[in-house]
């Protein structure tokens, strides 16, 4: 890859994540290109050079975290550990995605909250997505459930409460951002998985 083809990519990197950036500060609605372009250092002329729209970045920071998901729920289904094992990654995964950028988790906040009003036209079907996150869980669970590693009880239902303690944690810590983060993975893969188990 020429220098030239790294700048144009790494330029356009910049460019999306002070966009992110500014959505989460201001808000999408509130946002217009000359901000990003500011929070970029750059002219507004060079937004438009990469994204012809404030909804285009809007559209590329949604699909990179969509695309973050699919990589967590591709391991999750075909990795070759036992499933519990395969469902504590997916939580340790989907937590560190959605950690890695404070902001983009901000954002996907204010889209929702947006989206319910009608002023958005959401870039990210959320309630697909969490549909995805049962169904991976729950065939996590059916194949535990098979090898007698979780009590008898445990059925899809329970998919939704893992997928609800997940995504409760991350609610908390976007809207107090002062609750720690770190290592609390583990604090939420023992919630997740502990009451599941099957006792010896």
């Amino acid at each position: 890859m020429s220098p030239r083809r790294v700048d144009r990519a790494a330029r356009r990197e910049e460019i999306l994540a002070a966009a992110v950036r500014v959505f989460a500060s201001k808000g999408f609605a509130a946002t217009r290109i000359e901000d990003v372009a500011a929070a970029a250092g750059v002219g507004k002329g060079s937004v438009y050079l990469y994204f012809d729209s404030r909804d285009a970045l809007l559209d590329a920071a949604m699909e990179a975290l969509a695309g973050a998901s699919r990589e967590v729920l591709a391991r999750a289904r075909s990795g070759a550990e036992p499933p519990l094992e395969r469902l504590a990654e997916l939580v340790r995964g989907v937590l560190a995605a959605a950690t890695a950028d404070p902001h983009l988790a901000r954002v996907l906040l204010d889209l929702w909250s947006l989206g319910r009003r009608g002023d958005v036209d959401v870039p990210l079907d959320m309630a697909a997505l969490y549909a995805e996150y049962r169904e991976a869980i729950g065939a996590l669970l059916a194949e535990a459930a098979g090898r007698g590693e979780v009590r008898d009880d445990v059925s899809p239902a329970h998919a939704a409460v893992v997928v609800g303690a997940v995504e409760g944690f991350l609610l908390q810590w976007v809207v107090d951002p002062g609750l720690p983060i770190a290592g609390m993975d583990a604090v939420v893969v023992a919630v997740c998985l502990d009451g599941l188990r099957a006792r010896p």
